[in-house]
């Protein structure tokens, strides 16, 4: 069977959720297209000729852009099979029917899509299959083939040099139940790994056609600390020159700050953090399982270390104040941390999707006006329309070309209304490695 797997966005990453079941089906005896519509056009003539269609929905963003790229092959091939797999697949089930979805799959979906094209070969009516699955597979080497090469994607940047970045995942899911996080409706507290050789071996190919720094995607790369550093042990051995880089919860950077030194010893350059707030109570209502104090005892941490850290926020809450936003502002500020915060992440709004357990807070439930289905998402209003006002200015500021310095003092000007006087005396750019693909929703 021809089989076509399209993507329309991984915060520009080739994506391993085209690679991975590539690999699969092609095992299985089916002749696969991997489109990457991010950076490629689509293979009208493969279209045409594919029985199934599916589409990779790893993340908000990449949904919206999959819903007219839907509506594009359904003119092209109306009688394919049209499949919606990946995290935000389940949480927007009905919708993505509506817009013609014959099947949706998310969590562990490899398998699946095998049974599902294999049901299609034969000629019989597949299986219906569950939105979430959550078996444990025994993963292959993801085939890379027939992606974009490398040079299509962001790149590592390291003062004036640009390195060729790679992507893989050790695990995915997360054993934490963070109240905003898209992963936990899906995964709801479980994670699976990916065999460590499987892994190596996905890397290997990849050193081979020209990478040098890898992005491990999983959602927290110490879920499973012991996978982890298994994995980056032995990278380090057969590639003492790869570097990586990784995302972990300030909750395991301190409970695991034993193992930050091996993480820098093998090649991290710096760990992405969620911290989305500087206000315990908003940490409380998020479920994030730290406190500010927290995060300031990993700043520390990571710069006896020198270890650089790369933290995310969620800067417009239901909760978050003028005042609030201005006392953000000057604690990145006074934590020296403006060059290691993209600026876009000083002005993200919450983003509340169908299935988020923001929705079990009274709170939250109060400012929702509506669920927007070609939007994705549940609407909601500020109670303060000057800070619903302050977040769009932000948001327009942050998405503009200029240095983080330049960009932090244009934001500082507009929360406080007066320009920022003092200098900044910061670390210099060219000391803080980071990914030249801001987005992160």
């Amino acid at each position: 069977m021809n089989v076509a797997l399209l993507c329309c966005y991984e915060m520009g990453r080739q994506p391993f959720g085209l690679a991975s079941p590539a690999a699969w089906l092609q095992s299985g005896g089916h002749e696969v297209y991997c489109g990457d519509l991010s950076v490629d056009r689509l293979n009208r003539e493969f279209i045409e000729r594919a029985g199934l269609i599916a589409f990779y929905l790893p993340m908000h963003t990449a949904t919206r852009l999959a819903i007219p790229a839907m509506e594009a092959v359904r003119g092209i091939n109306p009688a394919a099979h049209l499949c919606c797999y990946g995290l935000y697949a389940p949480l927007n089930e009905a919708f993505l029917r509506e817009m013609g979805a014959n099947t949706v799959v998310g969590g562990e979906f490899e398998a699946a899509l095998l049974r599902l094209a294999d049901a299609l070969q034969r000629g019989r009516a597949p299986d219906k299959e569950a939105a979430v699955n959550l078996d444990r597979l025994q993963f292959q080497v993801p085939d890379r083939s027939g992606l974009p090469e490398a040079t299509s994607y962001a790149k590592l940047r390291v003062g004036p040099e640009a390195r060729l970045a790679g992507y893989t995942e050790a695990s995915r899911g997360c054993k934490h139940l963070c109240r905003h996080c898209p992963v936990v409706p899906v995964y709801n507290g479980a994670f699976r790994v990916v065999q460590p050789e499987v892994v190596l071996a996905d890397i290997r190919r990849q050193v081979a056609a020209g990478v040098q720094h890898i992005s491990f995607g999983d959602p927290d790369f110490l879920n499973g600390p012991a996978h982890a550093l298994r994995v980056v042990e032995a990278l380090h051995r057969e590639h003492p020159g790869i570097t990586y880089d990784a995302t972990i919860k300030i909750e395991h950077l301190r409970r695991h700050s034993q193992l930050l030194p091996a993480l820098k010893r093998t090649g991290c350059l710096f760990v992405t953090t969620a911290v989305e707030s500087l206000d315990d109570a908003v940490l409380e209502k998020l479920d994030k399982g730290h406190t500010c104090l927290d995060f300031y005892a990993v700043v520390e941490n990571f710069r006896q270390i020198e270890l650089k850290l790369t933290p995310t926020f969620i800067a417009f809450t239901p909760w978050t104040s003028v005042e609030s936003y201005r006392r953000f502002l000057a604690s990145i500020r006074d934590l020296d941390l403006i060059e290691n915060v993209s600026p876009i992440q000083l002005a993200l709004r919450l983003l509340i999707p169908a299935g988020s357990r923001m929705l079990e807070l009274q709170e939250i439930r109060a400012v929702v006006t509506a669920f927007d289905g070609p939007a994705l998402l549940h609407r909601w209003e500020h109670p303060d329309t000057a800070v619903d006002r302050l977040a769009e200015a932000a948001l327009k500021l942050a998405s503009l070309k200029g240095t983080r310095r330049e960009l932090f003092r244009q934001l500082w000007e507009l929360a406080y209304g007066e320009p920022l006087y003092e200098p900044l005396d910061l670390v210099p750019r060219a000391a803080i490695p980071y990914m030249d693909e801001p987005w992160y929703c």
